[in-house]
């Protein structure tokens, strides 16, 4: 068999997987393309240790790590998008350029360490949110 068909199958596979992380925007979907770019990888490292007849087989080795690689970030990856999913409700890539929590509202630390200050129920009273906002504001326009 010549070297030439795997070739240009793992060239095709490879570009699949490069407009699949390019162009989705699912998170499920681009992990999916990255798997397939790494298959077109291991495909050129066994038909290149088929061609060049390595008595090591050394490029079969180094598939066996790559996949091992592999299974581990897939693993690692599902269970991030799993966890973003369950926080924000959505795996779009897009909505989640934003690492920030921007559903729930700051609460702004206790500057003055006086616990009688404030609400029983943890709530910081008003004068001392409104004391602590012009305080933040004050430190963003200064240079």
């Amino acid at each position: 068999m010549h070297l030439a068909y795997p070739a240009v199958l793992a060239a095709l596979l490879f570009c699949t997987g490069l407009y699949g992380v390019l162009a989705r925007r699912n998170a499920i979907l681009v992990l999916m393309s990255v798997e397939l770019m790494l298959n077109a990888v291991n495909l050129n490292l066994v038909a290149f240790d088929v061609w060049l007849r390595d008595a090591l087989h050394g490029g079969q080795a180094l598939t066996l790590f790559t996949i091992a690689i592999a299974a581990a970030e897939i693993g690692i990856g599902l269970a991030i998008v799993l966890a973003v999913h369950r926080n924000r409700g959505s795996s779009d890539i897009d909505r989640l350029r934003d690492t920030a929590e921007t559903d729930e509202a700051e609460e702004l630390p206790d500057d003055d360490g006086d616990a009688e200050s404030d609400d029983p129920t943890g709530h910081r009273t008003e004068d001392q949110a409104t004391a602590a906002a012009g305080k933040a504001k004050k430190a963003e326009a200064t240079p």
